[in-house]
Formats: structure tokens, C-alpha cells, sequence
């Protein structure tokens, strides 16, 4: 599309290697304490949802750990009636047998609404987290875009968001289940034997250093592999779309080989994340079979001596599994959560990007003209390097204004400068005496029709494209802007033509996609036009026949317009000759040949042979 463009897609080989393939991710992660605290606060919205599942989740694991009381109970009775040879009461058995069923149901119920209400709250979240970032990024300044991978934007968006959607599924309610279960447990142990209970509980604190000890290690290794998981798509989408570059210039290698890194890198701490949480549950379930066997040895001294039933030595060894399974739980769950900090500082990185700078005004031109007044315009990608200098120049309505130079010499820039995608570093720039600082970028905007080298169409059929720029665009309309652009019998002969779905794989070449973008610019029907390179893709003779139709477009309208090729400019009112984001020359096509200097000698180099 341009000189800034070229720099940035001119060879994914060097892309792969150099800043693209950085971007955010490079940056240190913030502390997980502050990636809580934020996603906590981004949850407030849904506290009464999370409340309900975290009371849920008690309640229906506080009924399932009556269950090994009531059945001890039962199993104390016989054993006590069996001894004194007295007949079974099997009212109270059944009954009691009902009441047991009726609080596993109750159980199941409120598990079951649980699920289900965090389960739809998991999926309102992660989609308030997409849009917030897809509103985010309409919001950011192109630069951001200029210094980080595409895929590791994506990354942000669908991996790490699903690792905090997935987190918050599994982990919230398993938590609340398994510290209710612990707590609840230790009460019924104490209720049936306090000092079995001690013994039992002996074991938390050993499991409690374990979990501490293996997660202070594995932290690290999930952010780095959420960071280089983004930068592994990143690479991997670069390789995707520069596929043609690649296999001309033979950089497949190199590409490959950057792809390996990437990927060991990945392995690398993927694998140890994966390797220390793995840890949690064995070592975990190794300590509590170690307080298993010490509860059965003990609770059989007592039972033998007739201290406690059998019913309670069962109950107790039962109390002491579940008393090592939430363990376990909380150690895979906090593993999952360990994830999802890491991957919401990412999300929330993306969210804290600084914006663009607020419209505080809301001016508008009255009565619209078309004047354009650049005044002293300095500006540089980077605060230290400036490379539009000083650049002034006053266009009347109507004028066509031709921007030629050399790759780099900054003429997108100015185009750029005089959408607002970028905000001047000093100086200004006026439209009919209007500084757009005090327009909204949308209304600025608004006041443009650009046709652009890089010919850019979503997915969508051919006539959703071409009245893009225009809502409620008549069919008259498009079929007049692609007949005047000379592509409209290209798309008759097309399956489905108009109502043809174009996808990145259509089998419609470069030029006429480029006839369609400016098509598109005609049928929003601005009152001035940016032409960037608009025939760049086009055949010589496809030029000839879409300039009268250009020329037409552009009569009584202020026109841009960046060239390459000289020849299509004969006619514009003034030539700026830009050379390192200066004016090096200005003037009409046959002045500056009369000059015989810079301008005359970039129109002589294009028809020397």
C-alpha cells in the first residue's frame, strides 16, 4: 500500500525474525496478586451469579458428606443389635435409607443448577472479554498494529481468553466444593473421634507445603508458555499468508527453522508447567494414603476395644478419602488458575494498550469546499526520528494533488497524517479551515473515498463489498460504480454474480479485485478522494480504460493521489516531489520536466531500457 507498508511486509522472512514476531508478549508479565485482583474486579458484573454457584456447590457438598455419617449410623445398629442379639429395626433402617436418598438428590440438584448457572456465566464472560478486546482494538493507534504480530493478537483473543473461560468453569465451583468438603469433613471426623481427626488432619499441613512449594516453581514456566504460544501463531500466521514470498525467494528454511524454535520453545516450558503440576496429584495422593493406613491401624485399636463402631471406622476411613480428594482437586484446579493468570495478564495488557487521543471537540465544517491546509506538519513513527519535516501546502477545492518520491520519502505518511490515523507530532492540518484535532476521527473520515494498492475485501458477497462505504446502497448504485470501474461484466460472468461470496480463497486475481475496491470508492461518493497507488495491480491496458472513469470520479472533488507510475499523473494541478520527507520540488508535470531535477529524472529512469 505504501512506503510504511513496504517496510513492514516487504519479506516475511525478516518479519519472522524481527519485530513481528515480539510484540507484547515480550514484555514481563505482571504479578499474578495483579492479574487477580483485576480479574476479580472485571467479575464484579457477575458476583451475584458466582455467589449463587459458590452456595450451591456448598450446599450440595455439605448434604453429599452427611452420606458416610447417616450410613454409619445404620451399619452401628446392626452391629450393636447383632451383639445383643436383639431383631433389626427396619423401620428406622428404610426410613433412614429414604432420608440418605432424599439428601443425595438434594445433592445432585443443587450440583446440577450449579453447572449449569457457571456454565452459561463462563461463556457471558468470555464473551464480554472478546468484544471488550474487539472494541479495544478499534480504539488503539495504528503504531501498535506496526510493532506486534498479527497472531499474537489473535492469540490473546481466542487461546488466552479460553484458558480464562476454562479456569473459571472447572475451577470455582471444584474450589468450593473441595474447601467445603474439607471443612466439612473435619467436623464430622471430630463429631465421631476427635483424636482420629488430629491424626487426619496431621497430614493437610505436609500437602499444603507440597502444593506451595511446586506451584512457586511452575508459575513461571505458564507465562512463559502462554508468551510463547503467541508467538508461535504469530510466526505461523505470517508463514501462512507470505506463502507465495516464501517458495519465490526459497525461505522456507529459514522460516522452518524459526518455526522450530519457536515450537521447542513452547515444548520446553509447556512441558515443565506440565511436569511440576503433574507432580501435585501423586505426591498428594501418596501422603494421604499414608494417613490412610495410620487411621486404619488406629481406628482398628479403638474398634477392638469398643470405643467406636464399625459403622465409625468406616465412616472415618471413607472421611479420610475425602478429605485427600479435595486436596488433589485443589492442586489440579489451582493449576488451571495458575493458566489462566497467566494468560488474563496478557488479555489484560491488551486492554491497558494506551488509546488514541479523546475527541474532546466535536467541530465539523459548515459548509464543505474541500480546502486543505497542511501548516509546518512534523512527524515521526518514532519520537526520535522525524521524517516528514516541516511540511507545508495550501490545496484549493477541486485540485488533484499528485504525491510522487521514492520508497520511504514519506507520501503515505502524509496521507495518513491527513486521516488522523496518526496525530501530527507538531503542527497542523486544516480541511476548509477546520483542524481535524477538532474533528472526530469517524467525521474526517467521513470526508474520504480511498482506493489503496493493498486491495483489501472481506468475506461477504460481491455486492456487501462494494456498497461498504455507503449504508443502504441502491443495486443501481453498485452496478453503475462497477460498470464506470470495468469490472462489471467480470462479475456477471461470475457464479452467482453479484450475490457471490468472495473468501480468501476466490479464485478472482489481484486486478480485479482491484477494480473492485474502486468501485467501492465510487459508490461511497466522497467529497474527496485518496488514491494510493490505486492501478498498481491492474494491466496496462485495464488502466486505460478505468483512468477516464477516474478522471470523471475525481472532477470537482480534492484529490490525492501517490504514484508510482508517472505516466498516470500528467494531469494532476500540482506535483509534490517528496525526497526523506521534505518538498523537494512542486509544480505541474510539464514545469517540473522543464526543471530537468529530481522529478524529471524519476519520470526519464521509468522508460529507460
Amino acid at each position: 500500500m505504501s512506503e510504511r507498508t513496504e517496510t513492514r511486509h516487504s519479506s516475511p522472512s525478516t518479519r519472522g525474525s524481527g519485530r513481528g514476531g515480539r510484540g507484547m508478549s515480550g514484555q514481563k508479565p505482571k504479578s499474578v496478586s495483579k492479574a487477580l485482583k483485576k480479574l476479580l474486579q472485571y467479575l464484579r458484573v457477575y458476583r451475584v451469579a458466582l455467589i449463587l454457584v459458590i452456595v450451591f456447590a456448598a450446599v450440595a457438598a455439605g448434604l453429599s458428606i452427611a452420606g458416610p455419617y447417616i450410613i454409619a449410623k445404620i451399619m452401628n445398629h446392626i452391629q450393636n443389635n447383632v451383639y445383643a442379639g436383639l431383631p433389626l429395626d427396619m423401620t428406622y433402617i428404610f426410613n433412614t435409607m429414604f432420608i440418605l436418598i432424599g439428601i443425595f438428590a438434594l445433592s445432585y440438584a443443587f450440583n446440577l443448577t450449579q453447572g449449569l448457572l457457571i456454565a452459561r456465566t463462563t461463556q457471558k464472560l468470555t464473551k464480554q472479554m472478546r468484544s471488550d478486546l474487539f472494541k479495544k482494538m478499534e480504539r488503539i493507534p495504528l503504531s501498535y498494529f506496526d510493532r506486534t504480530s498479527h497472531g499474537d493478537t489473535l492469540s490473546r483473543m481466542t487461546n488466552d481468553i479460553d484458558l480464562v473461560g476454562q479456569a473459571m468453569n472447572n475451577s470455582v465451583s471444584q474450589l468450593t466444593t473441595s474447601f467445603t468438603t474439607i471443612i466439612g469433613v473435619t467436623v464430622m471426623m471430630f463429631v465421631i473421634h476427635w483424636v482420629i481427626a488430629l491424626i487426619a488432619l496431621a497430614v493437610i499441613p505436609l500437602s499444603t507445603f507440597i502444593l506451595r512449594f511446586i506451584m512457586k516453581r511452575s508459575q513461571k514456566y505458564f507465562r512463559q508458555q502462554q508468551k510463547y504460544l503467541g508467538e508461535l501463531n504469530g510466526h505461523i500466521e505470517e508463514s501462512y499468508s507470505g506463502q507465495q514470498i516464501l517458495k519465490v525467494y526459497q525461505a522456507e528454511k529459514p522460516f522452518i527453522e524459526k518455526f522450530d524454535e519457536h515450537n521447542q520453545q513452547l515444548l520446553s516450558t509447556a512441558w515443565k508447567s506440565q511436569f511440576f503440576s503433574g507432580l501435585m496429584f501423586p505426591l498428594m495422593n501418596f501422603v494421604g494414603n499414608i494417613g490412610y493406613v495410620i487411621i486404619a491401624i488406629v481406628g482398628a485399636g479403638y474398634g477392638v476395644n469398643g470405643v467406636i463402631g464399625i459403622g465409625d471406622i468406616s465412616a472415618l476411613l471413607t472421611y479420610n478419602r475425602r478429605l485427600n480428594q479435595p486436596l488433589g482437586t485443589i492442586a489440579q484446579s489451582l493449576t488451571q488458575v495458575q493458566s489462566a493468570l497467566a494468560a488474563s495478564e496478557r488479555v489484560f495488557e491488551f486492554l491497558e494498550i494506551e488509546e488514541m487521543s479523546k475527541e474532546e471537540a466535536t467541530t465539523t465544517v459548515q459548509t464543505f469546499k474541500g480546502a486543505v491546509q497542511f501548516k509546518d506538519v512534523h512527524f515521526g513513527y518514532e519520537p526520535d526520528k522525524e521524517i516528514i519535516h516541516g511540511f507545508s501546502l495550501d490545496v484549493k477545492p477541486g485540485q488533484k494533488i499528485a504525491i510522487v518520491g521514492p520508497t520511504g520519502a514519506g507520501k503515505t505518511t502524509l496521507v495518513n497524517l491527513l486521516m488522523r490515523f496518526y496525530e501530527v507530532n507538531r503542527g497542523d492540518i486544516l480541511i476548509d479551515g477546520v483542524s481535524i484535532k477538532q474533528m472526530k476521527r469517524e467525521d474526517v473520515h467521513r470526508y474520504f473515498g480511498m482506493v489503496l494498492q493493498d486491495t483489501w475485501l472481506f468475506e461477504g458477497t460481491i455486492r456487501e463489498n462494494l456498497s461498504y462505504g455507503k449504508e443502504h446502497a441502491v443495486d443501481d448504485e453498485v452496478i453503475a460504480a462497477a460498470k464506470t470501474a470495468n469490472v462489471h461484466h467480470f462479475i456477471k460472468s461470475l457464479p452467482h454474480g453479484y450475490d457471490m461470496i468472495l473468501s480468501e480463497n476466490s479464485s478472482i486475481s489481484q486486478g480485479q479485485r482491484q477494480l473492485m475496491t474502486i468501485a467501492r470508492a465510487m459508490v461511497t461518493n466522497a467529497p474527496m478522494l485518496i488514491l494510493d497507488e490505486a492501478t498498481s495491480s491492474v494491466d496496462v491496458r485495464t488502466e486505460i480504460l478505468i483512468q477516464d472513469a477516474m478522471d470523471e470520479l475525481m472532477k470537482g472533488r480534492t484529490t490525492f493521489v501517490i504514484a508510482h507510475r508517472l505516466s498516470t499523473i500528467k494531469n494532476a494541478d500540482v506535483i509534490l516531489v517528496l525526497n526523506n520527507g521534505s518538498v523537494v520540488e512542486r509544480g505541474k508535470h510539464e514545469e517540473l520536466l522543464a526543471q530537468k531535477g529530481f522529478y524529471a529524472d524519476l519520470y526519464n529512469s521509468q522508460f529507460e531500457m
